[in-house]
């Protein structure tokens, strides 16, 4: 969920890419306000942003000036946004309904009237499925944080975590078997996957010194990319922004996951799958605050 800290501070957001094959972390494009969690559109093309509620696309090449798509009614978009594996769809929370609860919505990738797909409970959108048809999200359903997935017509809501605390940023995997998550379960926050349906549940870091959120697969499947806070910086359940954070990547078959880059950051940063489409490079925000 966005927070707007503009009272005291000035914020600086700067977008950034990390290529795995070079090491290179490259800013891309500077901004004097605070954007969040890009995602790259599987044609290269775009990368997808939110800013003080609304949704923004920004060309990757060359790099363009942000164009704002038209999302209606829905002006309390959050930092769960999800482009359609094939480009045609954006799917968002916000909070514009009455019972001002996130509620997540499908709409053209090009701007259109939002059509709702899940209840007006507390859902916070994460993964779409690689055949299309299916949402997996975080979702508060009688004071539980599970994990969730539904139709893209809004039918067949689903629970496939059903454990005490917090399971949070499921994804799918490209190929369409698993999907991975973040689950407080264990003390500290981990990286899980399971098995579409929420079967084999298992755990996939084990550290103890860091709380890991948010893993993003790789579109060919070899790679999983997260963000980690220090132990002791937050509680678990806890992810908040600036905060002096990592970028961690590990293989998908498990193994010793290794940092790419440290920065200024936290929630925000790297919410969404924000992977390019040839698995090298991915895009993440880190911030700067003048006082």
């Amino acid at each position: 969920m966005s927070q707007f800290r503009r009272d005291t501070e000035k914020v600086t957001s700067i977008l950034e890419i990390f290529n795995i094959t070079s090491g290179e972390r490259r800013v891309i494009k500077e901004f004097p306000y605070l954007i969040e969690a890009p995602d790259w559109t599987s044609d290269g093309k775009w990368l997808v942003y939110n800013s003080e509620g609304l949704i923004y696309k920004l060309s990757v090449n060359p790099i363009g000036e942000p164009l704002l798509i038209d999302t209606d009614f829905a002006t309390k978009c959050n930092n769960d946004h999800i482009v359609s594996p094939d480009g045609k769809y954006l799917a968002i929370s916000h909070r514009s309904l009455p019972e001002g609860k996130p509620t997540i919505f499908i709409l053209p990738f090009e701007g259109g009237r939002p059509k709702q797909v899940t209840p007006p409970q507390p859902s916070y959108l994460h993964g779409w499925s690689p055949d299309g048809n299916s949402l997996t999200y975080c979702a508060n359903r009688n004071g539980e944080m599970d994990v969730y997935t539904i139709k893209t017509n809004g039918t067949n809501e689903q629970r496939l975590t059903i454990v005490e605390g917090l399971n949070d940023g499921p994804e799918y995997s490209p190929d369409g078997k698993y999907i991975w998550f973040n689950s407080v379960r264990s003390g500290l926050m981990q990286i899980w996957r399971m098995r579409t349906d929420g079967s084999e549940q298992t755990q996939m870091t084990f550290d103890d010194d860091r709380n890991s959120w948010f893993p993003h697969i790789s579109p060919d499947g070899k790679h999983v990319v997260y963000i980690a806070y220090r132990k002791g910086d937050l509680e678990p359940h806890e992810h908040l922004r600036y905060k002096n954070v990592e970028l961690r990547i590990m293989p998908t078959e498990g193994g010793e996951p290794r940092t790419l880059a440290k920065l200024f950051g936290g929630q925000g940063s790297f919410n969404v799958n924000s992977w390019a489409p040839d698995s090298k490079q991915f895009a993440f925000v880190s911030y700067r605050i003048e006082n």
